[in-house]
């Protein structure tokens, strides 16, 4: 019995040990646009949340670091530079930046941001369309 309590011990003790030895340093949102229903409007939507977090000097502003995400060439360097893959946000590289699968998180220094995320994920769910 003392065997098999030492034993059983030992075994929680390698767990700890090496749960331990992990840190978290980026959050992963998973369907963040699952709550949005509405018809989103690149214009009106998407383009206003790019102008704000991403289109400025020294990072996605024209002849910034692609893509491009200022307001006159946002849609077409997304869509050209293979960043968004209408329908399918899960497969988005936009939103592989946006969620943390890759690094750095985007917005840098502000992200992961639910609030972004979660409209650029319905954008890309309901086809990604330039309206």
């Amino acid at each position: 019995m003392q065997k098999k309590i030492i034993g059983i011990l030992g075994i929680v003790s390698l767990g700890l040990l090496a749960i331990s030895g992990c840190t978290k340093t980026v959050t992963v949102v998973v369907n963040p646009g699952s709550s949005i229903t509405k018809e989103l409007s690149f214009a009106n939507d998407i383009t206003p949340i790019f102008e704000k977090s991403c289109a400025l000097s020294g990072c996605h502003a024209s002849g910034g670091k692609q893509p491009d995400l200022s307001s006159k060439n946002a849609y077409q360097s997304l869509m050209s530079g293979g960043y968004v893959k209408a329908f399918d946000p899960e497969h988005s590289e936009l939103m592989y930046w946006l969620t943390g699968k890759k690094s750095p998180v985007m917005p840098l220094g502000n992200g992961p941001n639910q609030d972004i995320n979660a409209y650029i994920y319905a954008w890309i769910k309901q086809g990604a369309k330039n309206n």
